[in-house]
């Protein structure tokens, strides 16, 4: 008896210490949680690429670099990408990895592979979306005070140019009446949110077509993985 083959009492090469069916999972976790791991794995080094690619062909000066559209759909696409590369290899993992299941019917094998990919999928997905949220929480809060501690500066700046200069600061003036003049509302305002809206409907979206094609593949290849398992074992 091989040590990740699952026997049955009754089967050939078995004696009575053999377990019972009932007693054998039909999940096995640790092809699972291997797979799992080098999907996620794969997943962030890709994502990280993606993400330093896109920002190489980013300019922050008008006219240059690429434009927002084709930015938009190499995102998409790439993300699509890292989708099906990282699932598939998960779901492979997941299949080739899994104990060798004997006497069990083979639509109940193909079952059992396509549900280990699937769950592989899940669990890589699931652990991704909590390394990614809190690194884009970190990222977010860093964000979030520097403007605060730029506005202070500069306040500060200000103040003590007024005071050099023999006035004192004042609400009018050039420099310290700047914040007040940026707080006032744009016309343009609703145009951006409105645009942002968008954007971010449009990202979800496809975000969801992604991991439906992750799903898949992780699914589809762990039974091309099982079935390999099977034959050269």
């Amino acid at each position: 008896m091989v040590a990740n083959e699952a026997w049955y009492a009754g089967e050939s090469g078995v004696g009575a210490v053999g377990p019972a069916r009932g007693n054998v999972s039909a999940v096995s976790w640790a092809a699972v949680l291997a797979g799992a791991a080098a999907a996620a794995a794969l997943s962030l080094i890709l994502l990280l690429l993606g993400v330093g690619l896109g920002l190489s062909v980013v300019s922050p000066w008008g006219g240059d670099g690429s434009n927002a559209g084709a930015l938009g759909m190499a995102s998409v696409v790439w993300l699509a990408f890292t989708q099906l590369a990282a699932s598939g290899l998960g779901g492979y993992l997941a299949g080739r990895l899994r104990v060798r299941w004997r006497d069990t019917d083979v639509d109940e094998v193909h079952f059992r592979d396509t549900a280990h990919g699937l769950l592989s999928w899940a669990v890589a997905t699931l652990f991704t979306a909590a390394a990614l949220t809190a690194s884009v929480g970190a990222i977010a809060g860093i964000g979030v005070k520097a403007p605060g501690v730029a506005a202070t500066a500069a306040n500060a700046v200000a103040a003590a140019a007024n005071t050099t200069a023999g006035t004192a600061p004042s609400a009018n003036g050039g420099a310290v009446a700047a914040p007040s003049a940026l707080a006032a509302p744009s016309a343009s305002a609703p145009a951006l949110s409105q645009d942002a809206i968008d954007a971010a409907r449009k990202t979800a979206l496809w975000m969801f077509v992604s991991l439906l094609i992750g799903a898949f593949t992780a699914s589809w290849l762990a039974t091309i993985g099982g079935r390999q398992r099977d034959r050269f074992e």
